[in-house]
């Protein structure tokens, strides 16, 4: 079942959001925090023991950035804090896909708690500007049929201050 408005707001799955507009029927929009440029390749590999993510440089930006086609990590604003009977999925806003970008995620796994970050992809070729705050993803929340491990990965609680 996917999770209405009214739960998500009453659970707190969502926190810091930016405004009430962003929540959706059936999900939450998440905003543009930050943007970075990719500066070094991975290593990603079976089982962790020898990944390394790509070192990342922040785009600065006040009010807007514009990008160049190619792909970008985005941090968002909104802390998530899923709780272990559930799992959230992003897709990207639909103005994205209809001026030739994307954004891809990965799952929110139960127990995930934290600032997440994306892959924003510029397939148009003459780039984009993003204003800061703007709204990239829609993340909508799955009950699962009971609750689970959570997750204890690297990632749990990852850009809190």
């Amino acid at each position: 079942m996917i999770i209405p408005k009214e739960e998500i707001i009453k659970l707190g799955i969502i926190k810091e959001f930016i405004g009430e507009i962003q929540f959706q029927p059936a999900g939450v929009d998440l905003t543009l925090n930050k943007v970075f440029e990719f500066k070094t390749k991975p290593i990603i590999d079976f089982d962790n023991k020898e990944r390394k993510i790509s070192e990342v440089k922040e785009i600065e930006f006040e009010e807007f950035v514009e990008l160049k086609e190619g792909a970008y990590k985005v941090l968002f604003n909104e802390v998530v804090n899923i709780p272990k009977d559930v799992v959230g999925i992003a897709m990207p806003r639909s103005s994205l896909l209809r001026s030739g970008i994307t954004l891809e995620t990965a799952v929110w796994d139960p127990g995930y708690y934290g600032r997440s970050e994306a892959l924003l992809i510029i397939h148009n070729q003459n780039g984009a500007i993003f204003k800061k705050n703007a709204r990239i993803a829609q993340l909508f929340f799955i009950r699962l049929e009971k609750e689970t491990e959570e997750y204890s990965g690297v990632y749990k609680g990852e850009n809190i201050i």
